[in-house]
């Protein structure tokens, strides 16, 4: 590896450092559910973002609550030395993508049926911490 590929990754691990993420994948919740309680907490600090997950009636917020702390255990993991309160913690990135779909039949009316499409999602919640 020649010098400046060597620096460039480098300074990129040293980069990711500051970062952590956490992944759920196939959450029974329908993608367009999930992604109007994303948007809440996308870039927002996390202690107010877990406030906001908290005391939201919807369903996919107890999911995103969860995983919300699954990557703040990650982020701890990955800084030991560092405080947590000391540190700005900022939801930087939620993506929430469509996952398997089960297909199941409903009844209608003279004999016929129509297609009912269960969805699913897959959700990645990145933190970074920078001062």
């Amino acid at each position: 590896m020649g010098a400046r590929k060597r620096l460039r990754a480098e300074k990129i691990k040293e980069d990711n450092k500051s970062i952590a993420f956490a992944k759920l994948n196939d959450s029974p919740i329908a993608p367009r559910k999930m992604r109007l309680v994303a948007d809440l907490v996308r870039g927002v600090e996390v202690n107010k973002a877990l406030n906001i997950l908290q005391y939201n009636s919807k369903n996919a917020s107890k999911s995103l609550g969860t995983l919300l702390r699954s990557a703040i255990a990650n982020w701890e993991q990955k800084n030991e030395g560092k405080n947590i309160e000391e540190e700005n913690l900022v939801v930087r990135s939620i993506e929430v993508g469509g996952g398997a779909m089960l297909k199941r039949i409903q009844a209608a009316p003279q004999g016929r049926a129509h297609r009912v499409r269960k969805r699913s999602n897959h959700v990645t919640i990145t933190i970074d911490g920078t001062k």
